[in-house]
């Protein structure tokens, strides 16, 4: 909650450090089973959950390949950030989208709290370069502190076989990144198609990815893409992680920042 504190010398702006959750979908795209991902991701959208997509082609597949477009529908719908990348580049590609969706959540947040203190035409864009300035101060200091929590599905049907290898060392590249941030950080790791669901677990939720280079070489691919079933599978995991820390949960302080 963004808190706007005037005075006749300056306004202060103080915002309550929250939880960011996001859904990292890796996939070549052509999802063939099961609710349209689009569909679900804006049903994830609307819990609070960003839905990311990157999209991994082989060295010599063309950028305008069939199913790529699933996945800028994908992430519109679910309000994220989606990219589309040759398998040798994914490694910075996952550190980027985090983060770029990590600011654009942020930035969101803020338009809605900007808009009901300052009234319904007022956005982030529409402030005076030094006030704007101030505020994307707020944004950038709330991704380095506010707590993360990533799930990460990643697509193992049989066109993405040789791309696990570079997928198991983008998302260890990622933890190493996403922990030298001030924050705490939570990943999760499911698989899809799973062999009795529509996802099964890799890794339950941690804050380190250290651990998957000894269970992603045991992943099995092949068979169908239902990644529509597999986002909302995913949605579900958040909520037993909240279940999980009910008891050791602490009172997240408040974060403020002066302004002008």
């Amino acid at each position: 909650m963004l808190n706007v504190i005037r005075d006749n010398k300056r306004r202060s702006y103080t915002m309550k450090k929250g939880t960011l959750k996001q859904i990292l979908l890796i996939t070549d795209g052509c999802s063939n089973k099961g609710e349209d991902p689009s569909a679900v991701a804006t049903l994830a959208a609307q819990q609070g959950i960003t839905v990311n997509v990157i999209g991994v082609l082989e060295d010599n597949q063309s950028e305008d390949s069939m199913g790529l477009q699933e996945v800028e529908d994908i992430a519109m719908s679910g309000e994220g950030v989606s990219q589309i990348v040759y398998k040798k580049a994914l490694s910075q590609t996952v550190q980027t989208v985090t983060k770029q969706a990590m600011t654009q959540t942020l930035q969101g947040v803020v338009n809605q709290e900007l808009k009901q203190i300052l009234g319904p035409n007022q956005t982030l864009e529409e402030l005076p370069p030094e006030q704007r300035g101030e505020v994307m101060e707020v944004v950038e200091d709330l991704g380095e502190t506010s707590d993360l929590e990533v799930l990460v599905l990643v697509d193992t049907s049989a066109s993405m076989h040789n791309k696990l290898p570079t997928v198991q060392e983008s998302l260890i590249d990622l933890s190493v990144s996403m922990n030298a941030r001030i924050g705490r950080n939570r990943f999760a790791i499911y698989a899809f198609p799973g062999k009795k669901k529509a996802i099964d677990k890799v890794l339950d939720w941690s804050p380190k990815l250290d651990s998957i280079s000894s269970i992603f070489p045991r992943l099995t691919s092949g068979g169908i893409t239902p990644t529509g079933p597999a986002i909302k599978e995913a949605m579900y995991q958040f909520g037993k992680s909240s279940l999980k820390r009910s008891f050791m949960r602490e009172d997240a302080p408040d974060i403020e920042e002066a302004g002008y």
